[in-house]
């Protein structure tokens, strides 16, 4: 039996993490609505807006942007589309090669951007604040403890 209380701990605080990620992309949809974006359309133009892809142009392959948004192609194709029919990004076809597909902001989008960013920033703010990175909230129990590598959220959420 004691060796499930480790396993349930740690079950416990995975779906804690969900749970806060849940709770924080909601809050993002609702602040952003207002603008005409959600959560995930933020992400992509947040993105876009580093300007520093792979290559170091400033536009990004959709490969690139999937591996960084953590959406699926497919879904990421319909946000890009939805985006571009928005006049918010632009695609075009990579020089280098022509089976590739790629994707920058427009002055609007850049300018959406900027005007949305501190609206982000202010929900992560308010919902994550005292979380820290992932990487500084791991244990310091001994090597032979069962919480090494566990992350601390569940204290958080718990108080909420």
């Amino acid at each position: 039996m004691a060796a499930k209380k480790p396993e349930q701990a740690l079950v416990e605080q995975w779906r804690d993490i969900l749970a806060l990620h849940a709770r924080t992309q909601c809050e993002l949809d609702r602040a952003l609505h207002g603008h005409g974006l959600c959560a995930s359309d933020f992400e992509v133009l947040d993105l876009l807006s580093d300007g520093t892809a792979e290559d170091g142009g400033c536009s990004y392959r959709v490969q690139e942007i999937a591996e960084r948004v953590h959406l699926s192609q497919s879904a990421l194709s319909r946000l890009v589309a939805r985006l571009e029919k928005d006049g918010l990004v632009e695609r075009a076809m990579c020089a280098e090669d022509r089976r590739c597909v790629r994707v920058a902001l427009t002055g609007r989008g850049r300018a959406l951007h900027g005007e949305v960013l501190p609206v982000q920033r202010a929900v992560l703010t308010r919902m994550l604040a005292g979380q820290g990175r992932l990487s500084d909230r791991r244990s310091d129990s001994g090597p032979g403890s069962p919480q090494v590598g566990q992350f601390r959220v569940a204290d958080h959420l718990r108080h909420r």
